[in-house]
C-alpha cells in the first residue's frame, strides 16, 4: 500500500477557456470541472485509477466537498477534523495549454491536529511500501514539518516504516533534506526550478533544459544522504539519480492541455513501477509516461496506467 498525506488539500475547480485569457474582460467558459486536489490527493487518485492500494490521509470535516469528491472517486481516506472548510483553488486553462492557477492559503492547522495526523500515519504505516509527504504547508505547522513527520514515523515504526518520498518546495523541502535532520527521505521529486532553489542556485532554467546539469545537481543532494532524486524537467522529460546510476528520459511530443498535476502524475508513475519491482530506469520511464499522459488531459484529471505510453519514452544513461 502507498499512503499519501496532504496537509493542505483543496477542491480544485478548473475553467477551460475557448480562447486566450483576456485580463479585465468578461469571458465565457467552454467547460468546467471540479476535483479533489492537493499533491498527495492527486497521487492517491492516480494510484486508485491504476488499481494500486492507496490511502489518503488529509485534514477535513465530514461532508467537506473534498471528502465528498474522494468518495465519488472511490479513494480510501482517513480524515482528521479541523473545524473549518478546506480551501478551493481555481485553474484557468487556455487552448494552447497555458495554465493559470489561483491558490487559497488553506485553514490553519494547530499542533493537536498535526499530531493526530501523524498518529494516523503511524497507526496505518507499518508494512506500507511508501509514505508520500506532498504539497504546500498550510498556516500553522513549522516549515520543518515534513522532516518532523519523517523522524516521528521512523522512530515509531523502526524497520516496519515505509519508504518516504517528499514532494514539496521552498523551505519545507529545504528543511526535509537539511544536513542537520536525523534522517533523509528515500526519494524527493523537485522540478528544475525547485532543485536550483534548494541548492541556492539561480540557474533553474538551465537545469530545466540540461539533463546532465540537473543530474549533477541531484548528486550533491545524495551526498547529504537523500536516497534518490526524481527531477522533472517539463517538456524536457525527467532525470532520476539513485545509488544505481543516473538516467534521463523524454517522451515523444504530446499536445499539452494542462500542466496541472503532471508532476504529481510523474511521481505516481515512479511509485507504481517501483512497487511492481521494476528497475530504476524503468521506474523513470513510467514516471515520464505518466507525466506526459497527465499533460495531455484537461484540468486536474489524473491518468491511469492504461492511459500512458511508456513505449514512447526514450531513456538514456547519464
Amino acid at each position: 500500500m502507498i499512503i499519501t498525506v496532504t496537509l493542505n488539500p483543496s477542491v480544485d475547480r478548473t475553467v477551460e477557456l475557448a480562447g486566450p485569457l483576456q485580463r479585465g474582460q468578461v469571458q465565457r467558459a467552454d467547460r468546467t470541472r471540479q476535483d479533489p486536489g492537493g499533491k498527495g490527493v492527486n497521487i492517491s487518485r492516480a494510484l486508485q485509477l491504476s488499481g494500486e492500494h492507496t490511502l489518503a490521509v488529509v485534514p477535513g470535516d465530514s461532508q467537506d466537498p473534498l471528502l465528498e469528491g474522494l468518495d465519488a472517486a472511490g479513494v480510501r481516506y482517513n480524515a482528521v477534523s479541523v473545524g473549518a472548510p478546506l480551501r478551493s483553488n481555481i485553474t484557468v486553462t487556455e487552448p494552447d495549454g497555458t495554465t493559470t492557477k489561483i491558490n487559497e492559503p488553506g485553514p490553519e492547522l494547530d499542533s493537536n491536529t498535526v499530531d493526530r495526523i501523524i498518529d494516523q500515519l503511524i497507526a496505518r504505516g507499518a508494512g506500507a511500501q511508501w509514505l508520500v509527504l506532498a504539497g504546500s504547508v498550510p498556516p500553522g505547522p513549522a516549515p520543518n514539518i515534513y522532516a518532523h513527520i519523517t523522524n516521528r514515523v521512523r522512530a515509531a515504526l523502526g524497520s516496519a516504516a515505509p519508504r518516504i518520498a517528499v514532494d514539496t518546495s521552498g523551505q519545507p523541502l529545504a528543511e526535509a533534506v537539511s544536513e542537520t535532520v536525523e534522517s533523509q527521505p528515500d526519494l524527493i521529486k523537485p522540478n528544475g526550478e525547485e532543485l536550483a532553489e534548494l541548492l541556492g542556485r539561480s540557474d533553474g532554467e538551465t537545469l530545466e533544459s540540461d539533463p546532465a546539469a540537473a543530474a549533477s545537481a541531484a548528486r550533491s543532494l545524495m551526498e547529504r544522504g537523500v536516497g534518490a532524486v526524481l527531477c522533472t524537467l517539463g517538456g524536457h522529460g525527467a532525470v532520476l539519480v539513485s545509488p544505481d546510476g543516473a538516467w534521463h528520459a523524454v517522451h515523444a511530443p504530446v499536445t499539452v492541455k494542462s500542466t496541472v498535476g503532471a508532476g504529481d502524475s510523474a511521481l505516481t508513475g515512479y511509485l507504481i513501477a517501483h512497487v511492481r519491482g521494476e528497475s530504476p530506469d524503468s521506474c523513470l520511464r513510467q514516471a515520464v509516461a505518466h507525466g506526459s499522459a497527465a499533460a495531455a488531459l484537461p484540468g486536474t484529471q489524473m491518468p491511469s496506467i492504461d492511459n500512458t505510453t511508456p513505449q514512447a519514452v526514450t531513456v538514456t544513461a547519464l
